[in-house]
């Protein structure tokens, strides 16, 4: 019985043996030098195809790799598909919708596109670029570049010319004949005579400085890439355009309400009366150096006044706050913005050719009329070289000496007087 026992587990043992062969066959055993434990690796499991290094890579660890020889991944499209160069418009609208010549044709002429936003509250959202037009003097395209041709073409290169021609023939004028008149407004002796009141001192400065800076910012903001820029670089530049620019759209609503103040303030004046033919045909007696007799305003300020704050004004102000978007019940799409913005500076170029002349007359073109509008007051002498007709109806009685209520001023010697 207990021999039986003993072959049974021998045979059992023996099984075992068989079986665990295979695995110790995978197995590598390593002794130290002088003796030792023994350290049994594990099998290295099977690399898939993915895994392996390329050939010539080195062995283990990270691989290092040109990025200029990592290729992207490509996906297939309709452009990979054979003969896709080939491919006929209507072909390549099968394919590929809107990927066709006659697709963005329509776009090109100013096909408008589905969009979910109402007309009301976008009118242009479906429209990408702008129907074909012709303004006066460029060639028919669509209308962002016919506009951008009328400006780059017409408005910015004429219209820099002629501010310059009108700067360089004042300096010429100014250079050759020096200051017009003979006398002060004070001091040359007489009476005194209120030719401006507060009011309209107020009401002139304050649109005059409005224009100044609406002009300054606007020469800056057409002009200023061709003579600043250069100098100043594109940062400063920028940061100079930014600030105008705001500048220029807060001084508009002012110089609109004050241009209004100004006009009706003075309009009693400013009618046509004798003598205003004559002057404008004599220029003045600005050639001769003998000035011609005017009213209150001469033929030339008359001028300013119809052309200038009247007609050029009204241009310049509806046309500005339609940029500004502060006129209701108007539809502010590309088409009118850009009319609007053409119109706009015509408009102002011209008003500041003309300007430009009356800032020249108002302050180192003629003794007297800066003080004049300054102060207030001018004397007999003055009034009677410079405007003969206005100094005899005050002489007769017809216009008072002084008009506003009188206050003390201070003379040029630093006493206190009390106008006449």
């Amino acid at each position: 019985m207990t021999m039986s026992r003993f072959h049974e587990l021998l045979i059992a043992g023996a099984l075992g043996l068989a079986a665990a062969g295979p695995a110790l066959a995978q197995s590598t055993t390593s002794a130290p030098a002088g003796g030792g434990s023994t350290t049994t690796a594990p099998a290295p499991a099977r690399s898939t195809q993915d895994d392996q290094v390329p050939a010539g890579t080195g062995s283990g660890g990270i691989q290092g790799q040109n990025i200029f020889d990592v290729k992207p991944e490509v996906k297939r499209d309709a452009s990979s598909e054979p003969g896709y160069m080939e491919q006929k418009n209507g072909e390549r609208n099968k394919v590929q919708p809107g990927n066709n010549s006659p697709m963005w044709r329509a776009v090109q002429g100013g096909a408008e596109g589905f969009t979910s936003l109402p007309k009301s509250q976008a009118p242009e959202a479906g429209n990408l670029i702008q129907a074909p037009v012709q303004y006066p003097g460029v060639r028919m395209t669509t209308a962002g570049e016919a506009w951008r041709q009328v400006r780059n073409h017409w408005i910015i290169p004429y219209g820099g010319s002629l501010l310059l021609i009108v700067l360089v023939a004042i300096g010429i004028f100014y250079f050759a004949k020096g200051k017009m008149g003979h006398s002060d407004a004070l001091g040359g002796g007489g009476r005194r005579i209120e030719r401006f009141t507060p009011f309209e001192r107020a009401a002139h400065w304050t649109n005059a400085i409005a224009f100044c800076i609406l002009a300054i910012s606007g020469i800056v903001m057409a002009f200023g890439k061709f003579f600043l820029l250069p100098i100043m670089g594109q940062t400063l530049f920028g940061l100079l355009t930014y600030l105008l620019k705001n500048a220029h759209n807060f001084a508009g609503p002012l110089f609109a309400v004050s241009l209004a103040v100004v006009f009706f303030t003075f309009l009693r004046d400013n009618w046509p009366q004798r003598g205003d033919l004559r002057w404008l045909l004599g220029a003045g007696g600005m050639l001769s150096g003998k000035e011609l007799p005017s009213h209150r305003f001469n033929a030339g300020e008359k001028v300013v006044f119809w052309g200038g704050v009247l007609l050029l004004g009204s241009v310049v102000v509806a046309s500005g706050l339609f940029l500004d978007q502060l006129l209701p019940g108007v539809a502010y799409v590309r088409a009118n913005m850009q009319v609007a913005h053409m119109i706009h500076a015509v408009a102002a170029v011209a008003m500041m050719a003309l300007f430009i002349g009356h800032i020249y007359i108002g302050t180192i073109g003629m003794r007297g009329a800066y003080t004049a509008m300054r102060r207030g007051y001018v004397d007999e002498a003055w009034a009677k070289e410079h405007h003969e007709y206005w100094y005899d109806e005050v002489k007769a009685g017809k216009v008072p000496t002084q008009r506003s209520k009188p206050i003390n001023m201070a003379s040029d010697t630093g006493e206190t007087v009390r106008p006449a």
